[in-house]
């Protein structure tokens, strides 16, 4: 009888086994203020999936969006800036 034994190398996963390094904490950091708008979005969203929005609900749904849209926009300028766009 012969045995079964596996004939593939070891897959290990060096690249993926890892830390963030200290540019992808800085990253994902910058992009913070936006995931956060995203998320307040999102949310907001969820509260009216099943029902008519009232005042309430649209006024937080606005201020929600114009917080993601900030957040956009200052993630853009601080992108052109770091990037010397238009310099």
């Amino acid at each position: 009888m012969k045995s079964i034994a596996a004939v593939q190398a070891v897959v290990t996963a060096d690249e993926y086994d890892r830390e963030p390094t200290a540019a992808e904490l800085d990253a994902i950091d910058t992009e913070m203020p936006l995931v956060r708008a995203e998320v307040e979005l999102l949310d907001a969203q969820i509260l009216v999936l099943d029902r008519v929005p009232s005042e309430l609900d649209t006024r937080r749904l606005r201020r929600a969006r114009r917080r993601v849209l900030a957040a956009r926009r200052e993630l853009a300028n601080r992108s052109a800036v770091v990037t010397g766009v238009g310099a």
